[in-house]
């Protein structure tokens, strides 16, 4: 039976995917990284938990190891190597640096492009199998700053003014680093890059505290100290947010199991995209403060408090005036259509969910 390997397997989306895998009956090996305070099973254990309410049991088709994504062979013995790549394996690689500041920038890099040859590595030296396959999940804004439509191919590497930051750059790297591994030694890869992922869709339940959810927070904690202040931000009311739900993206990367012949590049992005205006809404519905989109807002003029939320916005502020147009042309060919995209009524039920527990949160540590 095929084995699906996955590393960063305790992050957002791969704990996701790991959760429907075993209750699609898969084997599946959980590459965490521990620390000094909890082990890869202490860690891997709580995401999954909490995934399912608190009624986690690990299941026998789940083995979970401690690995080191830099170290040879990832720290594991060779023997232990050897036979969890023996037969057909699907091996995902989530691990990445999710930093966006540009001190960070070594960081950054050695996580996202010394990572990924490292897994390589590892994955060319024990994968037995020619059916093995290598899958790099990337990001859909390794696009950077180009205009245009955004297309399921490689894209050359380019200098870092071409990109917001230098995640987006990494990411962009790391693909041409597959697809030199490709070329040159006929690696079996595929690239999946994905969009802004939110909570899911059906549920409202939001476990991430990325992006507007982060920015929600920030919000709900200056309106909780301050109220009723009218807040003006720098954002472009009319752009919008590719916002794809987690359990459209699991159902998108089963598939991606499923499907033996793929194409090399998938751009797995939302059909429709969400108004900024839109997602502006929900927080200053919920919360006791009103929030005035202003694109051509100056650091000059902003209040103390507006200042503030700028500074929390240094990452997304790059994001709050774009309308990115990803192609899925590639994508639509092997996925069945459904009409599970995120709106802005749907969204308005995550960031309700999130503000929710996350005020649950403050009141238990108060008590």
């Amino acid at each position: 039976m095929l084995k699906i390997i996955i590393n960063g397997a305790n992050g957002f989306v791969a704990s996701n995917f790991i959760n429907e895998l075993l209750t699609q009956h898969y084997e599946v090996v959980a590459l965490v990284r521990g620390n000094k305070k909890y082990s890869a099973e202490e860690r891997m254990f709580d995401v999954m938990n909490d995934i399912n309410d608190g009624a986690f049991t690990v299941p026998k088709n789940l083995r979970i190891f401690n690995y080191s994504l830099l170290d040879e062979n990832f720290g594991l013995p060779e023997e232990t190597l050897s036979e969890l790549y023996q037969g057909d394996v699907d091996y995902y690689h989530f691990a990445a640096s999710l930093k966006y500041d540009f001190k960070a920038k070594d960081e950054i890099f050695q996580t996202n492009m010394d990572g990924v040859e490292n897994s390589v590595a590892v994955f060319s030296k024990y994968a037995a199998s020619s059916n093995s396959r290598f899958f790099f999940i990337s990001t859909a804004y390794s696009c950077g700053k180009m205009a245009g439509r955004f297309e399921e191919k490689f894209y050359d590497i380019a200098d870092i003014e071409e990109f917001r930051n230098y995640y987006e750059q990494s990411k962009r790297y790391a693909e041409n680093l597959i697809r030199k591994h490709m070329e040159n030694e006929g690696l079996n890869a595929h690239i999946l890059r994905l969009s802004q992922v939110v909570g899911n869709n059906k549920t409202g339940i939001t476990k991430t505290d990325y992006g507007i959810f982060d920015f929600s927070r920030r919000i709900q904690s200056l309106a909780t100290r301050t109220p009723d202040l009218k807040l003006r931000v720098k954002v472009d009311p009319e752009s919008t947010q590719n916002l794809i739900p987690i359990d459209k993206v699991v159902s998108y990367l089963v598939q991606t199991v499923k499907i033996q012949q793929l194409p090399v590049i998938l751009n797995m992005v939302a059909k429709n995209a969400v108004r900024n205006s839109d997602i502006l809404k929900t927080p200053g519905q919920l919360l006791p403060i009103e929030l005035i989109p202003q694109m051509d807002l100056d650091k000059s003029e902003m209040s103390v408090y507006e200042r503030i939320i700028s500074i929390g916005m240094s990452f997304t502020a790059s994001y709050t005036g774009t309308n990115i147009q990803f192609d899925t042309t590639k994508l639509d060919e092997i996925m069945e259509a459904d009409d599970n995209e995120a709106t802005a009524e749907s969204i308005h039920r995550m960031i309700t969910y999130f503000l929710d527990e996350n005020s649950g949160k403050k009141a238990k540590v108060a008590c």
